[in-house]
């Protein structure tokens, strides 16, 4: 690189947004992480020994992913190339394979392959990096905001390992914002703001744990800021509403709706509500959530409380009729009451009992006594004979058997006792005392 490359680079890094001016250059200046790169964490021992191996960084978005695979390059004094798994394609791999080989053969320098959003290459794509992954040609480190189990292939997720980023705690936010504002190099220490510790912290809790989103936030504030004051009532106006970490292909399009179920299941009104805030917020649609309720009323309340199908239906109709913004009100309503009700999987649990019993003992004869007879011949044939209508017994009810002779005495409905599922119980206890009695 020559002097006029120097300077037009340094021109580039002046003009580029601060979160990309201030990212860190060494694992000194990197800040998070702990779990990875504290003193004698797993990711600095095979960054310091030299040791590294491939690598997948799996976190959400702002967690440092990128900066931190440059930083091991820059570490290991490695070569660094940087792929886009949204630009690139297979056919960019045989001149990133040529610039690994000949960083080897003229600097003797090892290569490392970043390959960012790994989890939007296909199978195909993702393939054709194992051989040079095998061969040693470069040590990959991917990156990826979705879960590599599903997302990437066995045979390199084998050859790879998964580190997990975790958000940035706001200490750590904050600690980085201080630092942006205090750099004269790369930062805004030139200008000398000053910044409120209350608009620090608000930036930092309201970046939700994304350093990306506190430093352009940040930079933001700066633009409206007077008398290079940083206040509160500034950084309110340069947040005015955040993102919400949610994609609704995604993982955490799962974690949350798991949350939001266990919520319920659990009894627990208020994180229920919490989480149905987070979908509605985070533009969910509502009646996928509609739907997971009319599920959870009868997989896990059952007959502890009947209505609660009556309400979650309700809910789900309600809302069809008035949408948003007043069908929130709706849905607050069902997930408040399918919170508290009673709870039951007895049904759901009898039901899949019986499933798996038809499976395993397949088309058992129906008995011929509870038969129909339409037919002269149905009739000689012993069809519907000895059947008891129940209706002609003291207390409409009449002891005989209903199941396949196979699986007489089988139970699959077993009622806990809880909410209206006590009084099923005490009336199946006495309907079983009666066939015992009598058989």
């Amino acid at each position: 690189m020559d002097l006029f490359d120097t300077t037009a680079a340094s021109e580039t890094l002046k003009d580029a947004p601060l979160a990309e001016r201030m990212r860190p250059r060494t694992l000194d200046e990197y800040v998070g992480q702990e779990h990875l790169l504290g003193e004698g964490k797993l990711l600095r021992r095979l960054i310091e020994s030299d040791t590294l191996t491939s690598l997948i960084f799996w976190g959400p978005p702002g967690s440092g992913k990128t900066t931190l695979a440059r930083v091991i390059a820059n570490a290991t004094k490695s070569h660094f190339i940087f792929f886009s798994a949204i630009l690139s394609g297979v056919k960019e791999i045989r001149e990133l394979v040529k610039e690994a080989e000949e960083a080897r053969k003229y600097h003797g320098k090892n290569t490392i392959l970043f390959v960012d959003e790994i989890h939007r290459f296909n199978k195909t794509q993702q393939d054709a990096f194992l051989p040079y992954v095998e061969r040693g040609t470069f040590t990959i480190i991917g990156a990826t905001t979705e879960n590599p189990s599903f997302e990437v292939i066995a045979p390199l997720l084998s050859r790879c390992k998964v580190l997990v980023l975790s958000p940035l705690a706001d200490d750590d936010v904050e600690k980085i914002l201080r630092h942006a504002l205090a750099d004269r190099e790369r930062g805004l220490g030139e200008r000398e703001l000053r910044a409120d510790d209350e608009a620090i912290a608000y930036i930092a809790e309201q970046a939700g744990g994304d350093g990306r989103v506190a430093l352009n936030t940040l930079e933001t504030a700066v633009r409206l800021a007077q008398n290079g004051i940083i206040d509160l009532e500034t950084v309110r106006e340069a947040v005015q509403k955040k993102p919400l970490l949610y994609d609704k292909g995604g993982e955490e399009h799962y974690n949350v709706i798991s949350a939001f179920i266990k919520s319920m299941r659990g009894s627990d009104p208020d994180g229920a509500l919490y989480w149905l805030a987070r979908m509605i917020e985070a533009g969910e649609d509502p009646l996928f959530i509609l739907r997971r309720m009319v599920i959870l009323a009868s997989e896990d309340i059952g007959n502890a409380d009947p209505r609660a199908l009556q309400v979650a239906i309700a809910a789900l109709q309600g809302f069809q009729l008035v949408g948003m913004p007043e069908g929130r009100i709706i849905m607050g309503q069902a997930v408040t009451y399918l919170a508290t009700a009673p709870k039951s999987n007895a049904s759901y649990v009898g039901i899949d009992a019986a499933l798996a019993e038809v499976r395993k003992s397949g088309a058992l004869p129906v008995p011929l006594h509870i038969r129909n007879a339409p037919t002269k011949l149905m009739k000689e044939l012993g069809y519907h004979q000895g059947y008891k209508y129940a209706h002609d017994y003291q207390e409409g009810f009449a002891v005989q058997d209903y199941l396949p002779e196979r699986l007489q005495g089988k139970r699959f409905y077993e009622p806990t006792g809880r909410g209206y599922e006590k009084t099923i119980k005490e009336r199946l206890d006495w309907l079983r005392a009666r066939e015992e009695a009598e058989q």
